[in-house]
């Protein structure tokens, strides 16, 4: 059973850092792409990050390019998210998630290219 756990969630005020890393188990984690996703309340769980298997490509939505940063630890099945220059509209729900393994890497803003994803954590940036 593949399971994923985010950590690193909390209450930052604006202009701060936070850190979220993702570990994985039941799965070989270093074969496999990950993605990291938000949800805002009342809006559709958006992309944010991913990363190939290798970390040999990073990818990152508009709203947060030059902010965050994608990393992984194949070694621990660890893939992170160093966020930095929080601003308000970045509170929301963050989500992990290991894409397709037998699709090709380049639909990874696509929520729907994931196949598991983990409960999410929150951050919440104040003004």
């Amino acid at each position: 059973q593949v399971q994923l756990a985010e950590f690193g969630g909390g209450l930052v005020q604006a202009g701060g850092s936070l850190r979220l890393s993702c570990t994985t188990s039941g799965r070989t984690f270093s074969i496999y792409a990950m993605g990291w996703f938000r949800q805002a309340p009342g809006k559709e769980r958006a992309f944010v990050s991913a990363i190939s298997w290798n970390g040999a490509e990073t990818f990152y939505a508009e709203p947060v390019k030059g902010r965050f940063i994608i990393s992984r630890e194949n070694n621990k099945n660890t893939v992170y998210l160093q966020m930095n220059s929080l601003k308000p509209d970045d509170t929301a729900n963050y989500y992990c998630a290991i894409y397709g393994p037998t699709l090709p890497f380049d639909r990874y803003s696509e929520a729907s290219m994931y196949e598991y994803w983990g409960q999410g954590t929150q951050v919440t940036v104040s003004s």
